[in-house]
């Protein structure tokens, strides 16, 4: 399937620059470009959920601003695990065909989790989901690590 898709050859590297873009796409949409644009400050950006709260915005969108700039935060924070488990899996030997499917598949997991906690959210039926979401980008990270001290013991 990986030739299918044409990635025989490893592009997990690329992925972190793609994550770095699926983090900032909720600021997009909350303060940049969206319906946040005439609250946000750039000057003081990090006092925009204060600033919202304040603003005559109806509460349900209130809401999805706030959860956009929570799953901004949690994408970030989530970053570094992310980038450090890439390294470890290309370090440790990993073939390219897993850590492009890895990497793929946290990237997808990543771009779920953002949906289910902006929009899907009104229903409190996803919240649940939004954590089991969130477990498995943090698995497949997990697995990278795995599998690279896996490889390492190996040689």
């Amino acid at each position: 399937m990986a030739s299918y898709l044409g990635l025989e050859k490893n592009i997990s590297y690329y992925t972190i620059p793609a994550a770095i873009v699926l983090a900032l796409l909720p600021r997009m949409y909350s303060g940049l470009t969206g319906p946040g644009k005439k609250v946000f400050d750039g000057n003081n950006p990090r006092l925009f959920t204060q600033a919202l709260e304040k603003s005559d915005l109806d509460k349900r969108l209130k809401g999805r601003l706030q959860r956009a700039e929570a799953a901004t935060a949690n994408a970030f924070e989530t970053l570094g695990f992310y980038a450090a488990a890439v390294t470890a899996g290309n370090a440790g030997g990993v073939s390219a065909d897993i850590l492009n499917n890895l990497t793929l598949g946290y990237l997808a997991s990543r771009l779920f989790y953002t949906w289910i906690y902006i929009w899907g959210q009104e229903n409190r039926r996803w919240i649940l989901a939004r954590t089991n979401v969130w477990g498995v980008s943090m698995g497949l990270c997990s697995a990278m690590f795995v599998l690279a001290g896996m490889n390492g013991n190996q040689r």
